[in-house]
């Protein structure tokens, strides 16, 4: 169970900071939709339990030390290719965009140019991503209690301080949902999390023997994160109004109880960023150069480097330019995950 609750951990700490880093992910994919987002919540939850058991099972299963093995396994050779691509790319650019989101948050929280953010975020990424993998399972996780502790006070606060004269039906979030349905915006959002997770949970897992270990702590770290969706939900539901115009909501939510709260919620968004950052920047890397090998550090550095100077694009163009196009390549991982659990259950009994 420890080592369960420990890839739990890692899987939450991996996603939070491309996910929930500022609160605007869950304002439009689950808040915009008013109190059905709390059905959306709930479907999340599910979706990523299963997928999260399933991810971690076959990444032990095929002991892999990257997402390409899991990914051609599942997918086949053609599919797999193309998503293995696409995948690849994909982890060299939310690392860039951690960077940059890294130098927003030092240069709005804490009043320090976002160049100097940036190549902060850069450089202890980089030292960190050189290290073994089991010590960035370890560092990955540390952060995640902080957070949910954190998130759980947010959650109460703003619970017991809402409006009760408020119409939470006809409520205005002064967001426009991504799409009509509120279930098909929840599963758009499921899609990106499992794309941007997947290639560092099955390298975790890939360092777990026992397959069931493994499958826990992939259905704990989806249930953890439905929790942080559903938590971060409400309470951004029954405080819209402080937060429907801002750029960072959580951060406002946290101000808003005590300036105190609101630094130490601060310092929590740079280590979300942080676990992200570490996962994705390691992933990309042990996808190009196998771990262990000598060449393995100095490409670290080089691709770090590189992400480094390509942040400077700009965080919010960032997002637009790359987020959109992970959603739909995750249906289409979804929908493999899910053929391949039938299949694989039929060949089992």
């Amino acid at each position: 169970m420890k080592k369960s609750l420990q890839i739990g951990s890692a899987f939450i700490g991996i996603i939070v900071g491309a996910g929930f880093v500022s609160g605007q992910e869950i304002l439009i994919f689950f808040t915009s939709y008013g109190y059905l987002g709390i059905a959306g919540s709930v479907l999340a939850t599910i979706l990523l339990a299963f997928l999260g058991m399933n991810l971690t099972q076959i990444g032990s299963r095929l002991q892999t030390t990257s997402h390409e093995k899991v990914i051609y396994h599942i997918c086949g050779p053609y599919l797999g290719f193309v998503i293995d691509m696409v995948i690849t790319c994909l982890l060299f650019g939310i690392t860039i965009i951690m960077f940059a989101g890294a130098g927003v948050v030092f240069e709005e929280q804490f009043e320090l140019s976002a160049i100097i953010g940036s190549l902060i975020m850069a450089i202890i990424t980089i030292i960190t991503v050189t290290l073994n993998v089991q010590k960035v399972i370890g560092l990955i996780g540390a952060i995640t209690p902080f957070l949910l502790v954190i998130v759980l006070i947010i959650a109460a606060y703003s619970v017991f301080h809402y409006d009760s004269s408020v119409d939470f039906k006809n409520v205005s979030t002064g967001t426009t949902p991504p799409v009509p349905h509120w279930g098909v915006g929840a599963l758009l959002y499921v899609s990106y999390i499992i794309a941007a997770g997947v290639a560092m949970i099955t390298v975790i897992a890939g360092t777990v023997k026992n397959q069931k270990v493994a499958g826990w702590g992939g259905f704990l770290g989806g249930l953890g994160l439905g929790l942080l969706i559903l938590l971060i939900n409400i309470s951004m539901f029954t405080q819209i109004d402080y937060i429907k115009n801002t750029s960072m909501p959580m951060v406002t939510l946290a101000k808003n109880m005590h300036p105190i709260v609101g630094f130490f919620m601060a310092v929590i968004l740079i280590g979300m960023i942080y676990n992200t950052a570490v996962a994705m920047l390691y992933a990309f890397c042990a996808r190009i150069v196998k771990p262990g090998k000598t060449s393995f550090k100095a490409f670290t550095g080089f691709t770090g480097a590189l992400a480094f100077f390509a942040s400077s694009l700009g965080f919010v163009y960032l997002i637009g330019t790359i987020y959109p196009v992970t959603g739909y390549l995750g249906i289409l991982l979804i929908a493999a995950i899910i053929i391949y659990w039938f299949t694989y259950k039929r060949e089992v009994y």
